[in-house]
């Protein structure tokens, strides 16, 4: 699919995770031990025959641009295919958009002979085969094709993402920021694809109209105009809109039917992998239901939770409902509930951190408690 150029963007809407996006953007927060949320819109594109990507950053992006490397872990192609980590000059948050982010590399886009773009958002996880869509989006004769998907749950999740209003015949009347009003939306996915041409006037429309507008308002200004198609997504979907919603589709994953959708055989989730030693249980040692990276060292209690590479869970500790990433040290008897524990925090002294369920707690990366 050497005509379509892969844009994964940040989210549009400005969303910050706080504490661990204090650290590092959404697209390289940790997903069951071992893989980063941008692994999964990069997967998608290398499975559908996409081998040019563009991605987008802002903020923080050392650890993004340290797991990502030169893409060489993607399966992208070697010869053709090339990997590219696209930057933006800091601007006040409400400036600080997509389409601000998309003109200041203009140059980089226009400069690609490919006729289309795909673009997918690095804050959510979904699988979708992007040669079958462009495929419809051809034969359509649509101007835009996007993705949504139809949710009970929208007063409850997805408070920050956009709802996608549609036709009769599937064509996209608007699109709305969430309200949380209604529990039954269809999603907007934040994936589009349109031709390269297209794709340019709108972000140039797009600064005429106001400094401060994203690709889904200038699409929406234009939904009277051009053709926009939605297609509707099947299949797991889950998108990071805040601390809770990380957390809580870390721990849904745990789940094994329903991870088995988002990690299929024939469709591989690559990810820049590591070279350590297996993981030691140690004769107390007691887990379940959980995910145990590798290199850890296990002498605690174990329940519902993750584990990152290289932690240490000393004697007599108690972990429940918890993610805990790399290089954790749990000490001797601490109890610690509904946590997210960030790389390489030490937790000694103090023997109990337990939060509520619905309002998971927070510790954060290296510190020593």
């Amino acid at each position: 699919m050497a005509r379509a150029l892969g844009i994964i963007s940040f989210a549009a809407s400005n969303v910050h995770v706080e504490e661990m996006g204090d650290f590092r953007p959404i697209g390289a927060f940790s997903i069951l031990g071992r893989y980063r949320m941008i692994d999964f819109p990069i997967s998608n594109m290398s499975n559908s025959d996409i081998d040019r990507i563009q991605v987008y950053v802002k903020k923080r992006p050392r650890s993004l641009v340290k797991h990502l490397g030169i893409g060489r872990h993607y399966n992208l192609n070697s010869k053709t295919g090339a990997l590219r980590v696209l930057f933006t000059d800091p601007k006040p948050e409400n400036y600080d958009t997509d389409i601000a982010a998309y003109a200041e590399n203009m140059e980089e886009i226009e400069v690609k002979s490919n006729r289309y773009v795909v673009i997918a958002p690095s804050t959510m996880i979904y699988i979708q085969n992007f040669k079958t869509l462009l495929e419809t989006h051809i034969e359509s004769g649509a101007d835009i094709t996007m993705l949504y998907h139809a949710t009970n749950d929208a007063k409850e999740k997805f408070q920050t993402c956009n709802c996608v209003e549609l036709n009769k015949q599937k064509g996209v009347a608007s699109i709305q920021p969430n309200r949380g009003t209604a529990a039954k939306q269809n999603i907007s996915m934040d994936t589009y694809i349109m031709s390269k041409e297209l794709f340019m006037n709108l972000v140039n429309e797009a600064q005429q109209i106001s400094s401060m507008y994203t690709l889904a308002q200038i699409i929406n200004e234009k939904c009277a105009e051009l053709d926009v198609r939605g297609v509707a997504h099947k299949g797991y979907f889950a998108a990071i809109t805040d601390f809770k919603s990380y957390y809580d589709l870390n721990l849904e994953l745990l789940d094994y039917k329903r991870a088995k959708e988002l990690f299929r055989d024939d469709w591989p989730i690559y990810t820049k992998t590591n070279n350590s030693c297996p993981t030691q249980y140690f004769p107390d040692a007691s887990v379940k239901g959980a995910i145990v990276s590798n290199g850890s060292l296990i002498d605690g209690h174990i329940e519902n939770s993750i584990i990152g590479r290289g932690c240490k869970i000393e004697k007599g500790a108690v972990i429940k409902n918890s993610i805990v990433l790399s290089g954790v040290t749990v000490g001797r008897d601490v109890h610690i509930e509904n946590q997210v524990v960030d790389k390489y925090a030490k937790i000694q002294k103090m023997k109990e951190i337990i939060a509520k369920p619905d309002k998971p707690g927070y510790v954060r990366r290296r510190d020593i408690i």
